[in-house]
């Protein structure tokens, strides 16, 4: 991408979050401050998103960051993606902020941003390249168990995968918020960890650069987790890829 405000050896990457919108009226934005904490603990500069304007607008902001955090979210209206009539027990983020987060995460991925995605944002990696969800766990997947209000579980990781690189031992337990749950895998994508009970916790895009996204939520993890490696990961493609700008040649892990 041309024309970026990369960071240099002297200035640390620049990651983008994408923020909740209050779905009472849609006018305020809310963003946890672990994400931020995180991002800056592994050495980046955080940039908080506002989800308005159009494609080129969200295209512009792409080309100065120089990595992209997915952050937690509510759910997705699958009737407004086309993937069959949303669950009467699902609590739909805003209209606008669906369109303007599956718009960000494709246009990203795209590009070969380094992309993490935690919970909401995991999901919408997989959605914006033609995934599917399971609406509702308790009704798709009853053998699941509860992963909703905090709870805490192992999950198994894949070897030889960029989620083990970064956490570099297993991650002990993590917490999980979330009703709704990746079902259908898309192409070009590898399931890096799942659940104990076979739910897909971990994916990760086989070519890009650095695409990874955790079900669960890292950000809660106690400082010195290992589940900080997830933002040192990110950080340090982000970084990688600002000193790759004059170089368009894919980069190879």
């Amino acid at each position: 991408m041309p024309n970026r405000l990369h960071a240099s050896s002297a200035q640390p990457p620049l990651i983008a979050i994408n923020p909740l919108v209050e779905a009472k009226d849609a006018a305020h934005l809310r963003l946890a401050t672990r994400y931020a904490n995180a991002i800056l603990r592994a050495g980046g500069l955080p940039v908080v998103l506002a989800p308005s304007g159009g494609p080129r607008d969200t295209e512009l902001v792409l080309e100065r960051v120089d990595g992209l955090l997915l952050s937690g979210g509510d759910d997705f209206d699958t009737d407004r993606l086309g993937l069959g009539p949303t669950h009467p027990e699902a609590n739909p983020v805003p209209a606008a902020k669906q369109d303007f987060d599956i718009n960000l995460a494709r246009r990203a991925l795209d590009a070969n941003l380094p992309t993490l995605g935690i919970c909401y944002g995991m999901q919408l990696m997989a959605l914006a390249q033609g995934g599917s969800l399971h609406q509702h766990l308790p009704a798709d997947r009853p053998q699941s168990g509860q992963h909703s209000g905090g709870i805490a579980h192992s999950v198994v990781l894949v070897s030889e995968s960029k989620l083990a690189a970064a956490l570099g031992v297993e991650p002990g337990p993590v917490v999980s918020r979330h009703h709704q749950a990746l079902d259908r895998v898309p192409d070009d994508w590898l399931v890096s960890a799942r659940a104990e009970c076979g739910l897909v916790e971990a994916i990760e895009h086989r070519r890009h650069c650095f695409a990874l996204g955790v079900q669960w939520h890292p950000e809660l993890a106690p400082e010195g987790s290992p589940q900080d490696g997830l933002f040192r990961a990110l950080v340090s493609a982000a970084g990688l890829n600002a000193a790759r700008q004059q170089d368009p040649s894919p980069c190879h892990t």
